[in-house]
């Protein structure tokens, strides 16, 4: 061990360099230090600020493609059913998944696959316990109730007190845009809806440990598989024959690709970046964007009651946002 001491010899007395009026020879050096110390804070600021925005215009895409899927799959109901549809989704999402990522099974330790498995349960049991409520109750309803896992994880996961108010923004748009669904309420269907809720928020968070512990997308192709292996049998259980209908193969393919395929890669590949509880408020833009999508492909009309929720949901979920971006 050499480790020299400054007081160990006359050569490095302090006084010898500044006693002579000489110049440190250290301090041009910290001097440029300090600037550029500042430009790589900036930069690394800068690229944070892009990731951000980046992760967000992400989650965004997410959300539309899903909402406008949906609006698929309402014309795919009457041929093949609650559970047919959830059968095709994922089925057709996984294959596709599989061919794309070709996702190695090596390699990986025991709670990578219970990550994996416990992450496929939730793809299964989101999508069908939701489509089992829409069967019971109206889709306004049954987003809002939904929405209340997405909503209580951004306020237990966050940190800072002004997500309690983008968070009761949220509520309150969504249960706005709900309004009108409320008026007898089946309580299976109420169950079910919130029950997908919480999936919902398991969801959130499995699909963040997913992309963590998971190169690129394989993680969530791996789920997939999980999530269409357990949804089959009910799947041929409750359609049969009509899932094997060219017609219906074709609208099922398509609603997977923009309810499933493109919607979870782009979140998973976002929650890379983006915090949970940020994520999670942003969710709220769902039956804003539903709401959108029906009127655009369903012709349901829009009151104002509905656009001053969209409003509410939308500030909300840049509130948060900031919010999450202004903490790291």
């Amino acid at each position: 061990m050499n480790h020299s001491s400054p007081q160990s010899g006359p050569q490095a007395d302090p006084r010898s360099s500044s006693s002579a009026g000489l110049p440190d020879a250290s301090e041009p050096a910290q001097l440029a230090a300090v600037p550029a110390s500042e430009e790589v804070r900036r930069t690394e600021r800068a690229g944070g600020s892009r990731a951000r925005l980046t992760s967000v215009g992400l989650v965004i895409g997410g959300i539309v493609s899903l909402q406008f899927g949906s609006s698929v799959a309402v014309l795919l109901f009457p041929r093949a059913g609650a559970l047919g549809v959830v059968t095709l989704r994922l089925v057709v999402a996984a294959l596709v998944l599989l061919v794309a990522c070709r996702p190695k099974l090596r390699g990986y330790s025991r709670g990578d696959w219970a990550t994996v498995v416990g992450f496929g349960i939730a793809l299964a049991g989101m999508n069908s316990l939701f489509y089992q409520a829409i069967d019971r109750i109206p889709l306004g309803a049954a987003v809002t109730l939904e929405f209340l896992g997405p909503l209580v994880l951004s306020i237990v996961t966050s940190r800072r007190a002004l997500s309690l108010v983008w968070a009761a923004l949220a509520l309150g748009g969504v249960a706005l845009l709900g309004r009108e669904g409320f008026d007898g309420l089946n309580a299976a269907g109420a169950g079910f809806a919130l029950a997908a809720g919480a999936l919902w928020a398991a969801y959130i968070l499995l699909s963040a440990r997913a992309g963590q512990r998971f190169p690129q997308a394989d993680g969530l192709a791996l789920a997939m598989t999980v999530a269409a292996v357990l949804s089959l049998p009910l799947g041929v259980a409750s359609a049969g024959s009509a899932l094997i209908d060219p017609v219906t193969l074709g609208l099922g393919a398509a609603v997977a690709l923009m309810s499933s395929v493109l919607p979870y890669t782009l979140e998973l590949l976002a929650l890379r970046r983006l915090p949970a509880s940020g994520f999670a408020v942003m969710m709220s833009l769902e039956p804003a964007a539903a709401a959108t999508a029906g009127f655009l492909v369903l012709h349901q009309a829009l009151g104002w009651a509905e656009i001053a929720a969209i409003a509410m949901v939308v500030l909300a979920s840049v509130g948060a946002v900031r919010s999450a971006g202004s903490a790291h």
